[in-house]
């Protein structure tokens, strides 16, 4: 090898593990860390060692394998073994772009972003941030929780506060938390227990009012006054068992406590009637009173209304989804379904398809056998149109089979087995897409369950621009050489840590 060769060799020691390369393979991606070492006065600006003549760097020795390889081959791919945010701080220390990922590893990179957002959506809701009860370990866990609800602690005037007057500062966080959130404290699982059995008693009783044995038989005589003739009209009427309803008022009276404390308690009224959850309480409570308001009214406008009412009860079944705010699998199928929305919506497409194309292949193939007799080819055929055979191709799709209708012919029969097959393919093919999606919701779910609760976290102290772990010094900074203008690398990096230790920054160390 010839002089030239082996002077343009470089030794970068990253973590304790040496990385031989040549100052061309660094050029190639000019602007970033590693371009910078190529340059004459790279020896003064970073941390070399004479005596070795190499370059160190105190980072992740695996990550710089496939950052080095990204050099050499032009292609980034992201270690499986690593954990993402690791891997995106240690592109951003080399001033690479994440968007330089290839597209093998793309999603693999994501996965630790989605996972994030997945744990947030299980966040627990309580004003006071600790579980069980249990108080802050930081000095200002409180203040910042009730700045999120608005309900700062701090005088109107004072800097930073969110306003608000009285003792309802001190009392709306608690009461709020009480029933919003089971986990908050001993006393919000006793409300959360005390609402469950409320949920499941009020279910009971709805589902025992249809029963013959809690219907009773009324006579009930009506007057009818036409002019000067009265007619006495004796009719009969089923009603419902007086204890039912009695317990159905001790349920609805409890629901109703329960929604006023919530909705004078949230930090955000506007959020709190556009919840879904919130317009299902007020929907399967607001029939009840004016049931009961109504009762005692005989005009036949007010019996019109109680018939309707009675006709809505179905509503209050709706109940049982205020269950998904105890159990956290109830949760996770509903981020599932919201997430498996595109899945959902191609899985209806594949199969209107289906259904047109062999609703009229159905009809068709019927009428070949179809006797000269015959003109409309239907007398011995269920199918007498292709609307009617859209039923059939649903039912032998979805591999119900109910057995209404059926085809007669021999070319009706190879077309229900082509419809029966081509079901069960159309329907397996987004099912996994939709596991995925829950197994993920589900596993972090209970990651988020089990997680111990933090201690105060230590964020070890930057390092000064001149020390080894940096790299170069404040005044030989490559942010003074012409790279700085290609790359703000060090600028950025040197701002973040900054603002991570949460001091000032400095004019010089």
């Amino acid at each position: 090898m010839g002089k030239g060769e082996e002077s343009d060799k470089i030794t970068i020691n990253v973590g304790g593990t040496r990385h031989e390369t040549y100052k061309s393979t660094l050029r190639t991606l000019p602007g970033t860390r590693l371009a910078w070492l190529a340059d004459p006065d790279a020896q003064s600006n970073f941390d070399f060692d004479g005596k070795s003549n190499e370059f160190f760097f105190d980072r992740h020795p695996g990550i710089f394998s496939y950052v080095l390889n990204y050099y050499r081959t032009g292609k980034l791919h992201c270690p499986a073994d690593i954990c993402g945010p690791l891997f995106e701080e240690e592109l951003t220390y080399w001033g690479i772009d994440e968007t330089d990922v290839e597209p093998c590893c793309w999603m693999t990179y994501r996965q630790h972003r989605d996972a994030e957002e997945a744990l947030d959506i299980f966040e627990s809701p309580e004003p006071g941030g600790g579980a069980g009860g249990e108080e802050p370990e930081e000095e200002g866990g409180r203040e910042m929780a009730l700045q999120r609800l608005g309900m700062d602690d701090r005088p109107p005037g004072a800097a930073g506060a969110a306003g608000g007057g009285g003792c309802c500062r001190n009392w709306q966080p608690k009461m709020w938390a009480l029933f919003e959130d089971p986990y908050s404290s001993k006393a919000a699982r006793v409300v959360a227990f005390a609402s469950l059995f409320f949920i499941l008693v009020s279910i009971t009783t709805f589902c025992l009012e249809t029963h013959e044995a809690f219907n009773i038989d009324v006579n009930v005589t009506e007057t009818l006054v036409v002019g000067n003739t009265t007619t006495v009209l004796l009719t009969h009427k089923v009603e419902t068992e007086p204890i039912l309803t009695y317990i159905e008022g001790v349920c609805v009276l409890w629901f109703t406590l329960e929604f006023l404390v919530r909705i004078i308690c949230c930090p955000d009224k506007l959020l709190f009637i556009k919840n879904l959850l919130n317009i299902i309480d007020f929907v399967a409570i607001l029939p009840f009173y004016l049931e009961v308001g109504l009762s005692g009214l005989s005009s036949k406008a007010a019996r019109d209304v109680l018939g309707f009412l009675r006709v809505v009860r179905f509503v209050r079944i709706l109940r049982i989804f205020k269950l998904t705010r105890h159990f956290v699998g109830l949760r996770v199928l509903g981020h599932t379904l919201r997430a498996s929305t595109n899945e959902f919506l191609l899985l209806i497409i594949f199969l209107a398809l289906g259904v047109l194309i062999f609703a009229t292949m159905i009809y068709y193939a019927e009428r070949i056998g179809a006797k000269t007799s015959d003109p409309t080819g239907s007398d011995h055929t269920h199918f007498k149109n292709i609307p009617i055979g859209f039923w059939w191709a649903v039912v032998t799709m979805t591999t119900l089979g109910y057995g209404d209708m059926y085809p007669k012919t021999w070319s009706g029969m190879v077309v229900g087995a082509l419809c029966a097959l081509a079901g069960v393919l159309t329907i397996a093919m987004p099912v996994p897409v939709i596991v995925n999606n829950f197994g993920m919701y589900y596993s972090l779910a209970m990651a988020k369950q089990k997680l111990p609760k933090k201690k105060k976290k230590h964020i070890p102290r930057p390092a000064p621009l001149d020390s080894p772990t940096y790299g170069k010094s404040e005044e030989n900074s490559p942010r003074n050489s012409t790279q700085s203008d290609t790359c703000p690398l060090a600028v950025e990096e040197g701002a973040t840590e900054r603002k991570r230790s949460g001091e000032t920054p400095k004019a010089g160390l």
